[in-house]
């Protein structure tokens, strides 16, 4: 039986972890898989339930997180060094741009057979300044020559990276789409959605609009408050905006709340009457995609979204920025309204237009579910996957 060392930055909520947890969990028996992962910081909210409901062990290797710290990323990379002495892979399979980094580096100097990494998002703008970047870039570039293949998670992904960015050549690059278990987004919707509008007293003809996700100036929070505030100067409507997650933006994101007038209520508050509501972290996303009427992205940079593609499973229609793989898991026009990154007037009246009109949401969540099921299920993922490393191991060892 092939073994397979699977290196993830860290264990914090997001589809990288579903990611590497599906993979490990379904790859087997035809594939033992070793797991390991950095440390999350402090603003994430862990993931450990994720490997707890798919009963999977894991590893910590301290300093494989995502900040730099030279000693520490030496101590991980020496550890990982070990991890493969004592494991022996057949395959390295990093994901995320650290363990790509150390394991790929640690992988290649103990001569294991095949090395893989997976681009879920990149770096390579609206993260750092332009010299940073171009660092990363030639990094990249150095790390893709010792890599069998690299995995990009989308053909917009593979596109951007090859040539855009120059990481690789392009028969370098495999498209392997993420994949999910989308069952719990399709069931009880009635009674998650009764659920979700009780505890946040929405009322039936109001309006709910959610944006999911970490609270970090890449994802761009500040479009969606513009948005809402658009939406509520200008409709007769009803609507209740929510902002689910947390991190390091989230007081940036309250101050312009209230420069805008939106007044708002926290998880902390009794109850909430007014117009946007942060619920901080949230681990019952299928719960809170049944409440919710219509979902947003704003992103500055995306890899391929979770988010988008769990509200599809859910029926919702989707206002979301063009970046990244987005046009890949949505089908423009149809289950979603998009406009650029630095449209804000598009993007506002794509909101106000899906709020505006209640035939148009019901048809686009109608046509969304259907879009996604086949294309994103954990099965094809494991498949595709499988063929993947079956085809690599035997063209360097022969088996």
């Amino acid at each position: 039986m092939p073994r397979v060392l699977r290196i993830l930055n860290r264990l914090a909520v997001g589809g990288p972890v579903l990611n590497a947890a599906y993979l490990t969990k379904y790859m087997a028996p035809e594939f033992e898989t070793l797991f390991v992962v950095g440390e999350k910081e402090g603003h994430e909210k862990g993931a450990d339930h994720i490997t707890d409901q798919l009963n999977i062990g894991y590893r910590t290797i301290p300093g494989m997180g995502r900040s730099i710290s030279p000693a520490g990323d030496f101590g991980a990379y020496r550890q990982v060094r070990q991890l493969i002495r004592e494991f022996r892979p057949d395959v390295v399979h990093t994901h995320a741009a650290k363990p790509g980094a150390i394991g790929r580096l640690a992988a290649a100097a103990e001569g294991v057979p095949v090395i893989l990494h997976t681009f879920h998002g990149h770096v390579f703008h609206s993260y750092f300044s332009p010299l940073k970047t171009k660092a990363f870039l030639y990094a990249e570039r150095f790390l893709a020559s010792k890599s069998d293949a690299i995995i990009a998670i989308s053909d917009a992904q593979k596109h951007e990276l090859v040539n855009d960015f120059r990481i690789a050549p392009a028969e370098k690059f495999r498209v392997v789409p993420l994949g999910f278990d989308l069952d719990r987004f399709r069931q009880d919707q009635p009674t998650k959605r009764q659920s979700f509008r009780s505890s946040f007293q929405v009322a039936d003809d109001e309006i709910a609009i959610g944006i999911i996700g970490r609270l970090v100036p890449v994802k761009n929070h500040a479009l969606f408050l513009h948005a809402i505030h658009h939406v509520v100067t200008n409709s007769k409507k009803k609507i209740r905006a929510f902002i689910i997650g947390d991190g390091e933006s989230r007081a940036g994101i309250e101050a312009l709340a209230r420069e805008l007038g939106l007044a708002f209520s926290t998880e902390t508050s009794a109850s909430h009457p007014h117009p946007l509501v942060f619920t901080s972290w949230r681990s019952d996303i299928d719960t809170i995609n049944a409440g919710l009427d219509i979902i947003c992205l704003t992103s500055l940079n995306e890899g391929t979204p979770v988010s988008l593609i769990e509200a599809q499973a859910a029926d919702k229609p989707i206002v979301s920025t063009r970046v990244g793989g987005i046009g890949d898991i949505v089908s423009e026009g149809e289950t979603a309204l998009l406009s650029g990154v630095t449209d804000r007037a598009g993007f506002c009246a794509n909101l106000l237009r899906l709020v505006e009109d209640d035939g148009l949401r019901e048809i686009m969540g109608a046509t969304s579910s259907r879009f996604v099921l086949q294309k994103f299920s954990y099965q094809r993922l494991v498949s595709d996957m499988s063929a993947l490393y079956r085809e690599l191991l035997s063209r360097k060892t022969g088996r």
